[in-house]
């Protein structure tokens, strides 16, 4: 079996106001962190085995250490992680990707993840724009970036992604513009241009409800699309093609999205193809292709019982649910959902799912007419047109 691999590292230097994902702050000295990676390597064995229930995995094409940040481990056990790990993979992946945090991104973390064989570096650099990263609680000094920027190009030339994010307190178009602006001047492969999300139950959410009250600045949902937007123009404008709803990358000699350029371990969820889920809070699906249904596994959200005893929900998936999820990251990208594959696992066409849909949003424009995929503008409306996708679904075509 192929399976790419997922491992969550959680902790954090502190917790940015915005942040809706599980994360441990940490200090490096934390013994948790040097546990942690022992649990994480026994898992992987375990997982690639077959002992969770699925096959043993023969083949591994990427590999996607995430968090949190990873960076926050330090060289000495990020080399470890990755030694051991490389030598438990049954081949070498063609990409294999590593998160981090300017603050703790230092030298020898970069020259440690080229030493031991990662392909491609993920920053989370967001924005450089100091009262937008203090009204959120970011960590570390804006100063800090373009040093940690200047590492990523000179050892990673051309194989570094940045995270920015649109819609930030404080920021406008001219601020945004900026940012881009910056991050560009280091020639990264790829960008992700995230719109900023309020959840509920962050903390984020009740510093937004007072912002609104008292009108400090706008915080309206329109003008966080509208800054995306420009956003997505000035990345458009100066070399980077969308490929998918938050994300970017160089183009190519032929003008259109490089594929060398792409995340190929997202890639992978967008195409619905198996990955493992390994760490706190981790999941993984699995796809049995004879019948179209999946199994998920989903790791309690909690280090301390990670550590002791580690705790998983397993979730069955029935062929309807799986076509859903596949049409649900599918649609997120330029090209759409992966036709023969989808064919090869439900024995049907895409079009055949959600005829009406399609020629629904086809006659709008917003759907391309000689492909499976949303046109740049129906992408904007991805959320309606799944709505009506799976409503259709619901009434029986082709999700039976």
């Amino acid at each position: 079996m192929e399976a790419s691999l997922y491992l969550h590292i959680p902790f954090c230097a502190g917790s940015c106001d915005y942040c809706d994902f599980y994360s441990v702050p940490v200090k490096t000295v934390d013994s948790r962190l040097d546990f942690y990676i022992d649990r994480l390597l026994a898992d992987v064995r375990q997982a690639l085995s077959g002992a969770v229930g699925a096959a043993a995995v023969t083949s591994v094409p990427t590999v996607y250490i995430g968090g949190g940040t990873p960076s926050m481990l330090g060289y000495r056990r990020l080399k470890r992680l990755l030694t051991e790990l490389a030598m438990l993979t049954p081949n070498t992946p063609l990409e294999w990707t590593v998160e981090a945090n300017p603050e703790s991104a230092d030298e020898a973390f970069f020259e440690t993840c080229a030493a031991t064989g990662v392909t491609r570096v993920s920053l989370g650099i967001q924005t450089f724009h100091e009262p937008s990263r203090m009204a959120v609680n970011r960590v570390g000094d804006s100063r800090l970036l373009r040093e940690r920027l200047a590492l990523a190009r000179s050892i990673f030339p051309a194989a570094f992604s940045i995270d920015l994010i649109a819609g930030l307190p404080f920021q406008n178009e001219a601020v945004l513009q900026a940012d881009i602006g910056q991050a560009l001047a280091f020639e990264p492969a790829h960008v992700s241009l995230y719109s900023l999300t309020v959840n509920e139950h962050t903390p984020l959410w009740k510093k937004w409800k007072e912002w609104k009250r008292t009108r400090r600045f706008d915080c309206d949902v329109e003008r966080i699309d509208r800054l995306w937007l420009a956003g997505r123009d000035e990345l458009e404008r100066n070399g980077y093609a969308q490929y998918e709803v938050s994300n970017f990358c160089r183009r190519g000699e032929n003008g259109e999205a490089s594929v060398k350029n792409m995340s190929a371990h997202n890639l992978r969820y967008w195409r619905m193809e198996n990955w493992l889920g390994i760490g706190a809070a981790a999941s993984g699906t699995i796809i049995d292709e004879g019948t179209g249904t999946g199994v998920r596994r989903t790791t309690a959200a909690d280090v301390d019982s990670y550590l002791a005893n580690p705790a998983f929900a397993v979730e069955c998936l029935d062929r309807s649910a799986i076509i859903k999820e596949t049409f649900l990251m599918g649609f997120r990208t330029m090209f759409g959902p992966d036709d023969a594959l989808f064919r090869k696992r439900f024995h049907t066409d895409i079009e055949a799912c959600i005829p009406k849909t399609i020629a629904l949003w086809r006659n709008k424009g917003l759907f391309d007419r000689e492909s499976l995929r949303l046109t740049r503008m129906g992408l904007l409306f991805l959320d309606a047109f799944l709505r009506e996708a799976f409503s259709e679904l619901d009434c029986g075509n082709g999700a039976s």
